[in-house]
């Protein structure tokens, strides 16, 4: 599966392509609990498709009763306001709120009272969406303004990713590149974990030298490569949407991807392994690659969130689930365990905080 917001773009730009109508919902600001974070979007077609998600289904149903099913079905309006119209409108953005009160917030499903506030871009300009999907496919990072007078659109690249603005003129939104992972190995725990990265909108990349393990992978969808690792490290060139993961136990082939994956950007960088095999191969790393322990600190291992994992499939759940939690900028304990371990090799000997983690 790819990337969530390029599909959305992509079939947006498709259908008004073919002369039909269309809109684009943003959710733009949240109130208490929200079932989608802000810059999510969703893409509403005349004839009642809809692709991508603002709340999980029950504002996409109301928005498509509003815009489109009533209208299509020849049946009368609910809404007895003079000149209600269900056709998906045209001329400049607008906003909307739902879950504004508590029996709002019931009725469209959304917990806690929380409220969401959405922007409809009506009929946006087929050539600029596919400029800007032509660019997400390249792997740029893009910027999308949308002139809240007019629903004109301005592209821009982006240096670094950036929160969703508006302001009474415009809406900003950043969209980046599809997610890319590069497993190490291609046995039987980087096909699941290859699995579960498609579906989660990861483009996978497998690459194992070993034609043994190479002949029997099984995961469409996955590019698979033969090249020495720490070659296709140089080459996939990791960025902040990127992760490397090794998975062959082999150190001639870990050890150096890993090695090479740490002098970029990757957000996640681990090796499977013990706790013991890993604490060797930090060990090793230091001794024949002059490498220190702060060299390493980004070196995950052992890799995934401990949920008492013996099988591949439930060690790749454990790992995937990390990966995410890092994407998704939670602090894990290891994390907290390290940040402090940090600290406290940093404080002063007389320093009456220097007990820390039992560290001096």
């Amino acid at each position: 599966m790819e990337n969530l917001d390029v599909m959305v773009l992509r079939t947006l730009q498709g259908w008004r392509a073919a002369g039909r109508r269309a809109l684009l919902a943003t959710v733009v600001r949240t109130w208490g609990s929200s079932p989608r974070p802000v810059g999510s979007i969703m893409a509403l077609c005349e004839d009642g498709a809809v692709v991508g998600s603002v709340s999980g289904g029950c504002i996409e149903d109301d928005l498509m009763d509003r815009h489109t099913r009533a209208y299509a079905q020849g049946a009368p309006s609910a809404d007895t306001t003079a000149g209600a119209d269900h056709r998906i409108p045209s001329g400049p953005p607008s906003f909307v709120k739902y879950g504004v009160s508590a029996d709002e917030a019931h009725r469209f499903g959304l917990p806690c009272g929380g409220t969401l506030e959405l922007l409809l871009e009506y009929d946006p300009d087929p050539a600029s969406l596919a400029e800007l999907v032509a660019a997400l496919e390249a792997g740029r990072l893009m910027r999308r303004s949308v002139r809240l007078a007019d629903g004109g659109v301005t592209l821009s690249l982006a240096d670094t990713p950036g929160d969703l603005v508006v302001d009474a003129v415009q809406l900003t939104n950043t969209f980046g590149p599809e997610y890319r992972m590069l497993l190490i190995g291609a046995g039987q725990l980087a096909e699941y974990l290859a699995t579960m990265a498609l579906f989660n909108g990861f483009a996978v990349t497998v690459c194992d030298p070993r034609e043994e393990y190479r002949g029997s992978w099984g995961v469409p969808g996955a590019t698979v490569l033969s090249d020495m690792p720490d070659d296709v490290v140089l080459a996939f060139k990791p960025d902040r949407r990127s992760c490397v993961v090794a998975l062959t136990h082999d150190p001639k082939l870990d050890d150096l991807a890993l090695l090479e994956a740490l002098n970029t950007d990757a957000f996640y960088v681990g090796g499977i392994g013990s706790r013991r095999n890993n604490e060797v191969r930090r060990a090793r790393m230091i001794e024949h690659f002059d490498q220190t322990p702060q060299s390493l600190a980004r070196l995950r291992g052992p890799i995934g969130i401990y949920i008492g994992s013996k099988t591949p499939p439930e060690i790749a759940v454990s790992v995937m689930a990390e990966i995410l939690a890092v994407k998704n900028g939670v602090t894990l304990p290891r994390d907290m365990a390290v940040a402090q371990a940090k600290q406290a090799r940093e404080v002063q000997p007389n320093d009456p905080g220097a007990l820390i983690c039992g560290v001096r």
